[in-house]
């Protein structure tokens, strides 16, 4: 079992309980596979935390750059 941090609530969990958002070259997008090439971050599968990394701007944070607001909209469309 491979375990990786929640971006927000920093628990470390499963990493198939959780969605992986990847920097590429051609900008952000959540990894369904959990196979793309590049630096990854994961979130919870919860709402709450999916709203407070909205809020925060975590992902941000993480990646060290700005990731547009598309992203999370993504991640909120995959999740349900």
């Amino acid at each position: 079992m491979t375990e990786r941090m929640c971006v927000c609530c920093r628990q470390m969990k499963d990493k198939n309980s959780l969605i992986r958002v990847v920097k590429t070259k051609d900008g952000f997008v959540v990894d369904k596979s959990m196979k793309l090439d590049g630096r990854g971050a994961y979130i919870c599968k919860d709402e709450k935390c999916i709203s407070t990394c909205e809020k925060k701007h975590l992902f941000n944070k993480s990646f060290k750059c700005n990731v547009s607001n598309e992203i999370y909209l993504q991640i909120k469309e995959y999740n349900e």
